[in-house]
């Protein structure tokens, strides 16, 4: 079993929800970023999404846009990120899912990409632009060393649920709504009836629910419906204006982590 999916299970066994943060890579600030990590484990973060700024990102709201325009400011990329979740991982055993567009891939060469991310100890890839019909071209073998999370949306028909469903491994990454990532204020009956029948349709996998998730009242409303929650834009969005020590970045999560035990 792998770290991602045993991290899971075992928060699951407790009778709670596992709880993944979204950070951008280096951001807001690159020589804090390992200390930001691993703070953010601290207060409750049970696994940690790292996305690679990328200058044309696939369904990245402006939050998340905006944090990769600075980290490419201070000069982040593919090398630098694996630098850091090595260091991370001298330190930590949580387990990393890299987030990353196919082409930084691509460019660095994948055979290249795949020994360094061993190296340094990712556990998990998310590629959002690699769809299931390109799946098998671009996860050559050397891809096996990695879970490979794929993701569905509002608008996937059961029979491609359980397609992706059966190539994930990990987890099953599960979007709440239509459009980009971002907080957003309410989410409708159909948000709630969708998560509900892909909870269901999934059989192989644990499945997270991502996109718009911002407070522990969200955690608590998507908690029937999945293993655990990713959320992103509302941890960027307190680091954009947050104090040098992430006080109130902590607090979300520590808020975000209680919800995921009720």
């Amino acid at each position: 079993m792998s770290a991602i999916r045993y991290k899971i299970e075992n928060i699951n066994s407790k009778g709670e929800k596992a709880l993944t943060v979204f950070l951008t890579s280096g951001f807001p600030n690159p020589q804090k970023f390992v200390k930001l990590v691993l703070e953010i484990e601290k207060a409750g973060a049970d696994l940690i999404e790292i996305g690679l700024p990328f200058g044309d990102s696939l369904a990245d709201g402006p939050v998340i846009q905006s944090s990769y325009v600075e980290a490419l400011k201070s000069k982040i990329n593919l090398t630098k990120t694996l630098d850091y979740i090595s260091e991370i991982k001298s330190k930590s055993d949580i387990p990393i899912i890299l987030m990353s567009s196919s082409n930084p891939i691509l460019n660095y060469g994948k055979n290249k990409f795949c020994t360094e991310s061993k190296n340094a100890k990712v556990d998990g890839l998310i590629i959002p632009d690699v769809p299931l019909e390109e799946y098998d071209d671009f996860f050559t073998r050397d891809f096996t060393q990695f879970d490979k999370i794929l993701l569905t949306t509002p608008t996937s028909s059961e029979k491609r649920i359980k397609s992706i469903d059966e190539k994930s491994s990990g987890f099953l990454y599960c979007v709440s709504v239509v459009g980009t990532t971002g907080v957003r204020n309410n989410f409708d009956e159909y948000v709630l009836q969708n998560l509900n029948r892909t909870y269901k349709i999934a059989s192989k996998n644990k499945m997270q629910i991502g996109f718009g998730i911002s407070s522990g009242e969200d955690v608590k409303r998507f908690s029937p419906y999945c293993d655990g929650v990713i959320v992103g834009s509302a941890v960027i969005k307190s680091l954009l204006t947050d104090d040098e020590k992430f006080t109130n970045t902590i607090k979300l999560v520590k808020e975000l982590k209680e919800a995921c035990k009720n």
